[in-house]
């Protein structure tokens, strides 16, 4: 795997040689933050050698490298997923690159439903740890030394500082931002009322199909994360509505205005604040 990512990385520094600190991944229905970046080389992910093309509605399946406010950003306009058939070592593989891009800091975002039945569609909500019932994990099989440890500590997988800098955004700017804890599931069937009771009674807030393998394969190699989920529907079971995909990236479209907001105050924290 090393010496693939090192065929992609290259692959990407001859369409653009920029270094980035800071990276981000854009869920489903969230990719318009790359309209605020300026110069930015967009490269599909079906140009680049080793990387997955993306099959779910809402992603565009883009590396956007570009520049916010004079800050060089590495931006997933879109991710693959466990439940489109690719394996964890595949979907987490373009995190993998972007640490080999000069990223430092990774920004997750996704669009979740809701278990706490305090929350309501187009809330957004800080990631303070997850749950990971995928099913599996990315970093299975033979370690490979040169991107991380066998055994990755897990117990601060979102940084507190970059929870703390957010948090104090979202204050500032009068952006309501939830917290909680974001359960991962495969996928792709929404999930059971059943299922949702379960999620809840082991502490979950919010429930998705993503995030979770990206975030242990940054931790993995040493990146800080943080993450914000925007939150689309009330799961299964808690309202009477049918769960919808088209509903939910309508909803998340909603959002866009604030996250956009928040993301670009938060990456130019982030830029100005000491490692």
């Amino acid at each position: 795997m090393y010496y693939k990512i090192q065929d992609t990385v290259k692959a990407i520094s001859a369409r653009c040689p920029r270094r980035a600190r800071i990276g981000l991944i854009l869920g489903s229905g969230l990719g318009s933050f790359v309209d605020a970046l300026e110069n930015p080389t967009v490269i599909p992910f079906g140009d680049l050698p080793h990387f997955s093309g993306s099959t779910t509605p809402g992603h565009s399946g883009n590396l956007v490298l570009g520049e916010l406010a004079g800050i060089s950003l590495a931006v997933l306009q879109g991710r693959v997923h466990f439940y489109e058939g690719y394996s964890l070592a595949e979907v987490v593989y373009p995190v993998r690159v972007l640490r080999y891009l000069g990223v430092k800091q990774l920004i997750v975002t996704n669009a979740a439903g809701a278990v706490n039945v305090g929350f309501h569609p187009g809330d957004l909500m800080l990631i303070t740890d997850h749950i990971n019932l995928m099913g599996g994990n990315p970093l299975i099989g033979r370690n490979v030394e040169e991107l991380g440890p066998r055994f990755p500590d897990m117990s601060e997988a979102y940084d507190a500082a970059m929870r703390e800098i957010t948090l104090e955004i979202a204050a500032q700017d009068s952006i309501d931002l939830q917290q909680g804890i974001y359960i991962g599931l495969s996928g792709p069937s929404y999930e059971t009322p059943a299922e949702i009771r379960m999620c809840r009674a082991l502490g979950a807030d919010a429930v998705g199909m993503s995030t979770v393998p990206e975030v242990i394969a940054a931790n993995h190699m040493g990146l800080r994360v943080m993450g914000i989920s925007c939150i689309t529907n009330m799961a299964a079971g808690i309202a009477s509505q049918k769960l919808s995909h088209q509903e939910a990236l309508a909803i998340a479209a909603g959002a866009n205005t604030r996250l956009v907001k928040l993301l670009r105050r938060i990456v130019q924290r982030l830029d100005t604040a000491k490692e």
